[in-house]
């Protein structure tokens, strides 16, 4: 008897457990997520060392490729930032579901009496840090190599606005891949094209900013790169729990 009354009790109130406790609770759990995700790369260091070490050599094979037949670095450096971040961003992409599978730790972490929005944003946000860090490297090698300074306030906040955007649709797809056998070659086949406005809308600002445009002359591609974070992260949203509906 106690039993079915517990069972009832859990009929009863099917999202207590999960999404109680208000606004707080929900970002401590997204928090917890997040935390997580940090432990995990600081012991197994399979996610940001991948990213970094693809970056560099990815930026190095540009530079001499490009070195003997442009006449000005500036005029390729804006293409080369958003392709290695766009190639880099998958191996991060891959390994952010991949892993809980290949660990066979995914069951558990659905399982956590947390809503699965919360696992989104805490692997999202997780996924925005191994981002914006490897940028970051990418700038600081990009200017050894190709002796352009984007280290321009206006192209950080494209690089943020463009990741936002990147890992909100990537890791709603890394989830949708999770599982499959060839998610390797998957995530990018489904993600890449999908990537098109922010890839054309980073390369444009980047290289508005090269050339020394005003901010008010940026503005239709900042409001591009708004516009598609603010539909795609609401989309990958109200997605999520469905692509593990069954799971």
């Amino acid at each position: 008897m106690a039993e079915q009354r517990a069972a009832e009790g859990l009929a009863a109130h099917p999202v207590t457990m999960r999404t109680g406790g208000g606004g707080f609770a929900y970002f401590a759990k997204v928090g917890a997520i997040f935390a997580k995700e940090m432990r995990a790369e600081l012991r197994g260091r399979e996610v940001f060392s991948t990213m970094m070490s693809f970056s560099v050599l990815a930026v190095l094979i540009f530079g001499l490729a490009f070195d003997l037949r442009v006449p000005r670095s500036e005029m390729i450096a804006p293409g080369v930032l958003w392709v290695v971040v766009l190639f880099a961003g998958v191996l991060g992409l891959n390994r952010s579901f991949g892993a809980e599978v290949d660990r066979g730790t995914l069951s558990a972490l659905l399982l956590a009496p947390v809503d699965r929005s919360a696992i989104y944003f805490g692997k999202m946000l997780a996924n925005l840090f191994f981002t914006l860090a490897t940028t970051l490297v990418i700038l600081a090698v990009m200017f050894f190599i190709f002796d352009v300074n984007l280290f321009h306030p206006y192209n950080l906040l494209a690089v943020l606005l463009g990741g936002i955007g990147y890992v909100g649709v990537g890791t709603l797809f890394a989830a949708l891949t999770a599982n499959n056998r060839a998610r390797e070659s998957m995530l990018p086949i489904l993600l890449l094209p999908v990537m098109v406005p922010v890839f054309v809308a980073g390369v444009g600002l980047t290289a508005s900013i090269v050339d020394g445009k005003s901010f008010a002359e940026l503005g239709q591609w900042f409001n591009l790169l708004a516009v598609f974070d603010a539909i795609f992260v609401v989309v990958a949203f109200l997605l999520f729990d469905l692509i593990w509906e069954d799971a």
